[in-house]
């Protein structure tokens, strides 16, 4: 099958269905679809309820792909993810896993609450990401993993962990859907409950379509965007982003996805909205969405993906009144869970919001003004 067949396969029988599914949720979708392409990792934080995990694996089921899911928690073992040893041939003297059904053979592959991770499993997964490759004893496993996806409603705070951390070359933040969306998210949820899951079809998106497209990754011209890109790359680091020479040359990878998906053999400006997705910390969302931003709008919008888009500028001023709001509120309202949990989220749109806004002054204002927000009401 050639390339715009498996692109439209891809899109017209699992992007376009689950965003049909998943109200609000065409970035996560697209996203799990650049990833895939890629060949590289995912990682969606936020708070419980907002379908992390039943994105990822309704994509997942939507692939005729090997997949492997679990949720780890602190007392998570080793053979709980990577398969116990078979005892069979221990007793004939070799160390060998028993690796059916687990993450050593699964091509599409979901840790729920990564960060849980004890030192045992830490040191396996972090070869797992960097190499696609397990080691145990004398046993090597080459992978067949097309991509690892995460979720988790914390971001990591010790170096370890960090370290995992750095492997996701995608992170997005996954918020709950605004008031406004609520009946339509209604309608499809409850369709969702009722559905009954018809059998896999025959026209399913294979795993080797999917590596089919990815061997396309180093045919895609990148000479219009290098001075470009090499530009943007200083400006994120100017951000306080740790934007390695690794890392920025692996961004190059969603780059050249991006192309492929919306049926071009040459990169385009517009394919710098990848970089959206480069933060380490929350606070620098805002920021670096106004960046990128500011690149798109001055690049061709033509045969673009999706989320290169760029909305309507925000009222500024509309936006420091309803800033104005929450700090009101923050000093009024008692300090219960629940509403700092509400005042956070509410900060959190308002600071997306702010990164739309035209005058670069204004802007930067408003970014520090939700961030410095963000840190008065904490976790």
């Amino acid at each position: 099958m050639n390339e715009p067949d498996l692109v439209r396969r891809l899109n017209d029988a699992v992007v376009e269905p689950l965003k049909a599914e998943y109200v609000g949720r065409e970035e996560v979708i697209d996203l799990i679809a650049l990833a895939l392409v890629a060949g590289e990792h995912l990682f969606l934080y936020g708070p419980p309820g907002t379908a992390k995990s039943a994105l990822i694996r309704s994509f997942a089921r939507a692939v005729d792909a090997g997949y492997f899911e679990y949720m780890l928690t602190r007392f998570s073992e080793p053979n709980e993810i990577f398969g116990p040893i078979d005892l069979v041939r221990l007793r004939e003297g070799t160390v060998a896993t028993v690796t059916t059904g687990m993450l050593p053979e699964a091509e599409f592959v979901f840790l729920d609450e990564l960060f849980n991770a004890n030192s045992a499993i830490l040191n396996n997964l972090l070869t797992v990401l960097n190499e696609r490759i397990y080691r145990r004893g004398a046993e090597t496993h080459i992978l067949p993993m097309l991509s690892f996806f995460s979720a988790s409603n914390n971001l990591p705070e010790d170096d370890a962990l960090g370290a995992l951390f750095d492997r996701f070359l995608l992170r997005c933040r996954v918020e709950p859907l605004p008031r406004e969306t609520m009946p339509r998210l209604l309608r499809a949820g409850w369709a969702l409950e009722n559905r009954q899951t018809p059998p896999p079809g025959a026209d399913r998106i294979q795993a080797d379509h999917l590596r089919q497209l990815s061997k396309r990754l180093s045919t895609i011209d990148l000479t219009p965007i290098e001075e470009l890109y090499a530009d943007a790359v200083f400006k994120v680091r100017d951000l306080g982003i740790a934007l390695s020479d690794r890392r920025a040359v692996k961004v190059l990878k969603l780059v050249a996805a991006s192309a492929i998906l919306t049926g071009r053999s040459v990169a385009a400006g517009s394919d710098l909205w990848v970089m959206r997705y480069l933060w380490d910390r929350e606070e620098q969302i805002g920021p670096l969405t106004a960046l990128i931003q500011g690149i798109l709008r001055q690049q061709p919008a033509d045969q673009s993906h999706p989320l290169a888009a760029t909305p309507e500028r925000v009222d500024g001023a509309a936006v420091a009144r309803l800033l104005d709001e929450v700090t009101a509120q923050l000093k009024e309202t008692k300090p219960t869970l629940a509403n700092l949990a509400r005042l956070r989220e509410q900060t959190m749109r308002l600071s997306d919001q702010a990164a739309w806004v035209g005058d670069e002054k204004a802007r930067r204002h408003l970014l520090e003004r939700a961030s410095s927000l963000l840190e008065k009401i904490g976790t």
